[in-house]
């Protein structure tokens, strides 16, 4: 498959892009090693291919489901503006 410079800018003009001829010329090549790179992958046989959702085994880490306190109101507090000693005080929206 041999992508043209004409293909290439269209490419670029939808994904709105302003290159050079030059980049045009790069990109073109690119696109084309790109097409050529899925065609060998579609002439494989994945008939009997399990789909793979991700190349690395993964495990989730389980912790306690269990509330507890982290930090102190007063801490939090101490970082605000404007606290009336139990809630942050914030400008009126509506």
């Amino acid at each position: 498959m041999n992508i043209s410079k004409d293909e290439a800018a269209k490419v670029a003009k939808l994904a709105r892009l302003r290159l050079d001829d030059d980049k045009l010329a790069l990109f073109a090549g690119q696109m084309d090693d790109i097409l050529g790179h899925m065609a060998v992958l579609n002439e494989l046989d994945t008939e009997n291919v399990d789909p793979l959702y991700s190349p690395v085994a993964h495990s989730t880490p389980y912790r306690k489901d269990e509330a507890f306190k982290t930090t102190e109101r007063s801490d939090v507090l101490a970082n605000a503006p404007e606290d009336d000693g139990q809630f942050f005080i914030v400008p009126r929206i509506v």
